[in-house]
């Protein structure tokens, strides 16, 4: 599970194009969204590409969007439980 989180971090990083920060610099249990990292609806498209292409996850319910998302370990559970 570190591994994934460590991967997932330096995906998003690499996804979003935050070149200022490092894996590190990103709280696994930090909310993604909103007063955590501060990502908007158009980062979220992006991270659901990232778990289709990387992963081979397809979100079918869009409503579970917001519980995947909101954190880095809260995708890190749902890649391990879907993969």
């Amino acid at each position: 599970m570190d591994k994934l989180i460590q991967d997932l971090k330096e995906e998003i990083i690499e996804a979003l194009n935050l070149e200022d920060m490092e894996p590190d610099d990103i709280d696994e249990n930090e909310a993604l969204f909103g007063d955590g990292l501060g990502l908007d609806s158009i980062d979220a498209l992006e991270l659901i590409v990232l778990l289709e292409k990387n992963y081979g996850i397809k979100i079918e319910n869009p409503k579970d969007g917001k519980t995947i998302f909101f954190s880095v370990k809260s995708m890190a559970e749902y890649i391990q439980a879907h993969q």
